[in-house]
């Protein structure tokens, strides 16, 4: 087998699709037709992961790409397209949530100290997707948007704080407390 030389244009995923977003950018609805289908299944499964419900997913994922194509022109491929776009859906999520008064509580190191006293439960090998996905829909809006920004969206807690408005300690909190909860939930499948 002969191995060949990577070379740096194999993994430029900056430019990935660029003739097609300059396509975009001069109005071809055709290349926008064909952006929106490379992207919109995978934009839909992160609004449907943070959102909890088709409808709203549906709905904020139909915004999101109207903002993609009217602010196309903005996109200066300092990221991937899809990096680009994952941001403008996850923040139109964020807002959606925002509208429906997403709760969040504040950071208590009383109750996280005596969370940290008792060791969490072991996670069982082998654990299904649509359990994980199943756990995660139990989780409430707050902690569900925290745990979606940071474990699968890549934000770290000072941007999650910046987004959502809270300190970035309360962020930690939540995505400690989220996780906590998922494993609970895959544990004890019972659990509410």
């Amino acid at each position: 087998m002969v191995m060949r030389k990577k070379k740096a244009s194999d993994l430029d995923y900056i430019n990935t699709h660029k003739e097609l977003v300059e396509q975009c950018k001069k109005g071809s609805r055709q290349a926008q037709f064909t952006l929106y289908k490379q992207y919109n299944k995978a934009m839909y499964n992160t609004c449907l992961r943070m959102l909890k419900n088709e409808s709203d997913a549906e709905d904020v994922l139909q915004a999101a790409f109207v903002q993609v194509f009217r602010k196309i022109d903005t996109f200066r491929y300092e990221s991937s397209i899809g990096a680009w776009i994952k941001r403008v859906v996850v923040n139109h999520c964020i807002n959606a949530l925002k509208k429906k008064k997403l709760q969040l509580s504040e950071w208590d190191d009383k109750y996280d100290a005596i969370a940290d006293e008792y060791p969490e439960p072991p996670l069982a090998q082998g654990i299904q997707v649509q359990a994980i996905k199943k756990a995660m829909n139990k989780l409430s809006d707050g902690y569900r948007t925290v745990f979606n920004m940071y474990a699968l969206e890549g934000y770290d807690h000072q941007e999650i704080a910046n987004v959502l408005g809270i300190s970035e300690a309360t962020s930690k909190s939540q995505y400690c407390r989220a996780r906590k909860k998922i494993k609970e939930l895959l544990c004890n499948p019972k659990t509410k």
